[in-house]
């Protein structure tokens, strides 16, 4: 019996004897099945990241409120680098399944960034991609990252991505909207993982939630007009392609800070690395060619 495990049977949650199977997925975390006699569950196991800006009792916070406002599994269990979640018999969607489902997931995001500060407790927390790029820098530097002489490039592409941000309401966000973090149990959507969710503008979920399902430029104005029952102006759609490369910059910034602190088993985080920034510089050539600005 692995260590994982003995935490696991350890826990004061269940109902009767458990069953234990791993999950696969995730980049950062231990997550697997558990079932007793109330049925599935998830146990998910996380520890504070504070140099991913990651703090595991915001995250249970969040994952609370969000059932509460109906959009999350329900939370059985907490403690301190544990949590314990309603198993959701659920298709996990891939790229391909959210751009099918571009409205109702434009719909179901404009729900939960409406809904979710009124469920939210204690501190507010604001994820702002720019500053997590800056201070993202200020790790690599420190720990030798083997990128470091990029760095300086870095934040000025993140210094123009941010000024053509355009002025936005702040929203209560989710901010790490990969396809596999919407399911569908056929009746209606959910969302898991809240590791990032805090205060922000919509313009980051839009962006990743485009970006990470290799959305088309059309599909992508399609998101935004359900998103805000109107088609974007031409300073929205601008702002929406800068935060597109701003948050593949980020991605791939997480994943060079994952490479110095970071060890989860099956995840090799310099290929991911790669993939991102190879993604950025497809994302960047179109919004040059697009919007004719100057390399910085």
């Amino acid at each position: 019996m692995t260590s994982d495990e003995d935490r696991i049977h350890a826990l004061p949650c269940w109902n009767g004897a458990i069953e234990i199977a791993p999950l696969a997925g995730g980049l950062s975390n231990t997550n697997y099945l558990v079932r007793d006699a109330d049925g599935p569950h998830v146990v998910r196991f996380g520890t504070d990241y504070a140099f991913h800006h990651v703090f595991r009792d915001r995250e249970a916070m969040t994952a609370r409120a969000a059932h509460a406002a109906g959009f999350g599994p329900r939370v059985d269990y907490a403690e301190t680098g544990i949590l314990v979640t309603q198993f959701i018999g659920a298709k996990t969607f891939g790229g391909e399944d959210v751009r099918a489902n571009a409205k109702r997931i434009a719909r179901f995001v404009r729900r939960f960034h409406d809904d979710m500060p009124r469920y939210v407790s204690g501190a507010g927390f604001m994820f702002w991609v720019f500053h997590v790029i800056r201070d993202y820098a200020r790790t690599l530097a420190a720990g030798g990252s083997r990128m470091a002489g990029e760095l300086p490039g870095f934040l000025d592409l993140a210094d123009e991505m941010e000024a053509a941000q355009a002025s936005l309401p702040v929203i209560f966000g989710h901010n790490d909207l990969l396809p596999a973090n919407f399911l569908d149990d056929g009746d209606r959507l959910w969302l898991i993982d809240f590791e990032y969710a805090g205060f922000n503008t919509a313009m980051f979920d839009l962006a990743g939630t485009a970006s990470n399902a290799g959305m088309s430029n059309e599909e992508s104005i399609a998101l935004m007009t359900t998103y805000f029952g109107d088609r974007p102006s031409a300073e929205v759609r601008h702002a929406f392609a800068a935060m597109q490369c701003a948050s593949l910059l980020r991605e791939a910034m997480w994943s060079l800070v994952s490479e110095l602190h970071l060890n989860a088993p099956g995840v090799d985080y310099v290929a991911y690395t790669k993939e991102n920034l190879t993604r950025l510089a497809s994302a960047l050539d179109a919004y040059r060619t697009k919007y004719g600005t100057k390399r910085s």
